[in-house]
């Protein structure tokens, strides 16, 4: 990609509590020339976080009120005029942002709107992620294909879309379940969308909000499938 597609391009990290990975995380994002801005959400973070990417070069704004959504959707209203693209991935550091290329050039491009990374398509270190990510992200794939057509294997928050795109969608979501709610209102806009496979790591550090303990496995998934039945039952209603 030629230095002339590159602007109008903006990450957002939603992060909490992740004061040892982020650093890395923001610098990785910035190593790939790519981005014209890192934009970190600091979720209420009771450590370092801000501090730490805002020393990496990130630009960071607050969301005080947990919930994965709520820090997407302050992300999203402080992006600056001139994005035109704009890539989410988590603050912990197992995402691999040196693949960003892969899903920001077929939306600069103009072949597709929507990319989303497979991480069980992709290389996965060992312990990455559980059986329980793997099952729910295929699981709400085949709901989603029964639903519209498309061929999800993940709901994995690395991820880029066409800024105007993203403004329609009238995302609502403010907790786990805005992943999948982004992929369904993609999915029933009928945008281009393209699957590719990305590599996965474990977390550098910190602790994981998710899959770390049984209780947020749990919630999480409660709210994954109470999205899942709000976004389908909007679609019936419309």
């Amino acid at each position: 990609m030629n230095a002339g597609m590159q602007r109008g391009i903006s990450v957002i990290i939603p992060a909490l509590n992740e004061e040892e990975p982020i650093g890395a995380v923001v610098q990785e994002c910035l190593t790939t020339g790519l981005p014209d801005e890192v934009i970190v959400v600091d979720n209420g973070s009771t450590d370092r976080t801000a501090e730490r990417a805002r020393d990496a070069g990130a630009r960071v704004v607050t969301e005080p009120t947990p919930g994965y959504g709520r820090a997407c959707a302050a992300g999203i209203r402080a992006l600056s005029p001139q994005t035109r693209l704009v890539v989410f991935l988590d603050g912990d550091g197992s995402d691999c942002p040196e693949l960003m290329a892969q899903l920001v050039g077929p939306v600069v491009e103009g072949k597709q709107d929507f990319v989303i990374g497979s991480r069980t398509r992709g290389k996965r270190e060992p312990g990455s992620m559980n059986f329980q990510q793997i099952f729910a992200g295929r699981s709400a794939g085949f709901f989603l294909r029964l639903l519209y057509g498309v061929k999800y294997s993940d709901m994995c928050p690395f991820r880029a879309i066409r800024r105007d795109a993203l403004d329609r969608l009238g995302m609502k979501e403010e907790t786990y379940g805005w992943n999948l709610e982004m992929q369904m209102r993609v999915a029933r806009a009928g945008l281009r969308i393209l699957e590719v496979p990305v590599n996965h790591r474990c977390r550098s550090g910190g602790e994981s909000k998710v899959s770390g303990t049984l209780r947020g496995t749990f919630i999480a998934g409660l709210r994954i499938i109470a999205t899942l039945l709000r976004v389908a039952a909007e679609r019936r209603h419309r």
